[in-house]
């Protein structure tokens, strides 16, 4: 048996488990409500991983560890910024996105809930919004495509191009078939599976006499929270990744879709956990990969769990150790794929297309919708250059900007109007774009922050000019009593 054959049966074994809970979950999707949120049926526990699980991506096993691998533990501010937003978004928006979404005619979407919260029948801010997620749910996902083909290359053998389109036939299969219930249950077996990986190799690493010799002669500057060369406008732009919380589709529709409102409050505490221990596992491998290749670096930095999993371990641990990388790819870009197939069907096709449509032939252009995605997805993906980091900070900067004043707004002001909402999605994912190009002093600062920073103000303003509808604020109130 060669070295490869148990990691080829491990691995594989567990992209069969993860088929048949994708056929598992058809059996169980009947209605669109179910494909897109899972009827609001899902337990506390479910809602917990798959909110982490589809929040970390291959940017926990790959892009984080990249960059502490090559900067040390002054990157660890991001993981600082990302706690502290996430408990926030769990704390203030979980709830209350939970209630008004199903108050306001069982929205399954969140343009369908803007539409529904603004009382805009003419379909202006759903086509906006709706317009503004598969732009960047885009380059979210080829993210999620990047990390998957280079997996199959580093641990195959494949070129890049091989290894993108069978890594990316993978993760579209069991979205296409499964829907919501598919999606969330794989997101809970992947979570368990990350954190798992990301406690047990650093623990191995550092249990290496070779390690501990190299421990005591590191650069000093690899384990300093701040270094000489951190900036001010480098810390905050770390920080700031915690604001994205706010406006990410796919975490968002977790919080609409579990089962009981009494049950979040657990689901967090679960949720929370969990992303501490994964982003602490997270750091300590990027800064075992320093240590272990101190005298033969590697050449992709993102790949340094891949190689630690590699050099360390027996071929079976191994298998299960890529595969955990691939949990955190497919958890992310399914969730992405299944927002956009969603938005595709509820806010394209059923809202301007076919208002008559049956549920069967909804999850059916649902179905086909996360093809034509995927497909989009991949061509971006084509760069064998692309970064995985790169790209999720684009895509999270361009959701965080121009839908996290208005999930905001929209939960805690009566006063904010359909037209302030517009403002803030145009503000918000225009300075993102804008900002993104620009290069040298304040312009290196992240875009979330000065795109949240104006579709806030934009938003305010504008609804104190045009203010909301009298049925608008009846709306609200209403929702307000029923917490």
């Amino acid at each position: 048996m060669t070295i490869e054959t148990p990691i080829f049966i491990t691995f594989f074994g567990y992209l069969a488990l993860m088929m048949a809970i994708g056929f598992w979950a058809f059996k169980k999707t009947d209605t669109v409500g179910d494909y897109i949120l899972g009827g609001r049926k899902m337990g506390p526990a479910v809602t917990a991983l798959s909110v982490g699980a589809s929040d970390m991506s291959g940017w926990l096993l790959l892009g984080l560890p990249g960059a502490v691998y090559l900067g040390g533990l002054g990157e660890s501010w991001i993981g600082f910024g990302l706690i502290f937003g996430a408990w926030l978004n769990w704390l203030f928006v979980a709830k209350r996105l939970r209630v008004y979404t199903e108050l306001a005619d069982n929205a399954l979407t969140l343009p369908d809930f803007f539409e529904n919260r603004f009382n805009d029948p003419k379909g202006v801010i759903r086509l906006l919004s709706a317009i503004t997620i598969l732009v960047f749910f885009t380059f979210y996902a080829s993210s999620g495509m990047v990390g998957g083909a280079i997996l199959f290359e580093k641990v195959f053998g494949l070129d890049y191009t091989t290894a993108l389109l069978i890594g990316s036939f993978i993760i579209v299969s069991y979205t296409f078939v499964g829907g919501f219930f598919a999606v969330s249950w794989t997101d809970f077996f992947q979570g368990c599976l990350m954190l798992i990986a990301l406690v047990f190799v650093p623990v191995v690493i550092f249990s290496e006499p070779e390690i501990q010799h190299n421990l005591s002669v590191i650069d000093p500057a690899m384990l300093n929270f701040i270094s000489d060369e951190t900036s001010l406008i480098g810390l905050i732009s770390l920080l700031a990744w915690g604001l994205g919380y706010f406006g990410q589709p796919h975490i968002l529709s977790r919080f609409m879709a579990i089962g009981q409102v009494s049950d979040l409050p657990l689901s967090r505490r679960i949720a929370m956990g969990w992303m501490a221990l994964a982003l602490i596992g997270s750091l300590a491998t990027g800064i075992a990969g320093s240590l272990y290749f101190a005298n033969s670096p590697i050449e992709n930095a993102e790949t340094v769990f891949i190689q630690l999993t590699h050099a360390v371990f027996n071929p079976w641990i191994g298998g299960l150790l890529i595969a955990a990388i691939l949990s955190a790819i497919m958890s992310t870009i399914d969730s992405q794929l299944l927002v956009c197939s969603s938005v595709v069907t509820e806010d394209f096709y059923l809202k301007w297309l076919r208002p008559q449509a049956s549920d069967k032939e909804l999850i059916l252009v649902g179905r086909f919708g996360v093809i034509a995605i995927a497909l989009v997805a991949g061509v971006v993906a084509l760069d064998p250059q692309s970064s995985v980091l790169g790209l999720v900070s684009y895509a999270w900067a361009g959701f965080g900007a121009a839908f996290g004043p208005v999930v905001l707004l929209s939960l805690f002001w009566q006063g904010y109007s359909r037209n302030g909402a517009i403002a803030s999605i145009l503000a918000g994912a225009i300075t993102v774009v804008v900002w993104k190009q620009l290069s040298g002093g304040i312009f290196e600062l992240y875009e979330i922050l000065p795109g949240f920073a104006l579709a806030l103000i934009f938003g305010v303003v504008v609804s104190k000019i045009s203010p909301p509808a009298p049925a608008t604020t009846e709306g609200f109130k209403a929702f307000n009593a029923s917490l």
